[in-house]
């Protein structure tokens, strides 16, 4: 008994949509377009799901870019005394020379950064080495107190007159030049 009863029901609650889809338009009075014969009255904005539905979709073209931006922060007071503890015990050399670099160098191995003059950054590397990094004219070094951020290119690299390094202060800079920084023999 029940289940014809919700057949029933299934079936007038379907009505509408169904009798909304029936191609029936009259001739106007006056000659111009067939008039709705009032079905248009009758279908509610919830009826027309049905009809979206059937209609063609829209596509449209997406682009995808993948940016990976690298940050290099200053190493942290607990870090420089590890690595300070980890050094053999003898004594330091104080006197350092600057040999030629080349032109670029693996982001990957900068682990630290630390300002040292008004145009020099000191980047600290995987393999215990010290890179000096010169700064353009209108750069202050000041201004990578704490660190900087690289837009990683495809090779990795960080390069003169190529890639540009910014601070979370706002400022960008690029490179002009590299040098490492070596003991110097007594």
């Amino acid at each position: 008994m029940k289940r014809p009863v919700l057949i029933l029901l299934a079936i007038g609650a379907l009505l509408p949509v169904l009798v909304a889809q029936i191609p029936a338009r009259a001739q106007a009075e006056d000659g111009g377009p067939p008039a709705p014969l009032g079905f248009n009255s009758i279908i509610t904005e919830p009826l027309r799901v049905l009809d979206r539905v059937r209609e063609n979709e829209v596509l449209g073209q997406v682009r995808v870019e993948r940016r990976i931006i690298v940050r290099i922060a200053p190493s942290s007071d607990a870090t420089r005394a590890r690595l300070m503890a980890e050094l053999p015990r003898r004594p330091l050399r104080t006197a350092f020379e600057e040999i030629e670099h080349g032109n670029c160098v693996t982001v990957n191995e900068i682990v630290g950064v630390q300002p040292v003059q008004d145009d020099r950054l000191l980047l600290f590397t995987r393999d215990r080495g010290v890179i000096s990094a010169a700064l353009e004219r209108s750069c202050s070094a000041r201004a990578f107190y704490s660190g900087f951020y690289i837009e990683r290119s495809e090779d990795g690299r960080l390069c003169i007159s190529r890639d540009r390094l910014h601070s979370r202060e706002g400022t960008t800079c690029e490179v002009t030049s590299f040098r490492r920084l070596v003991a110097v023999r007594d």
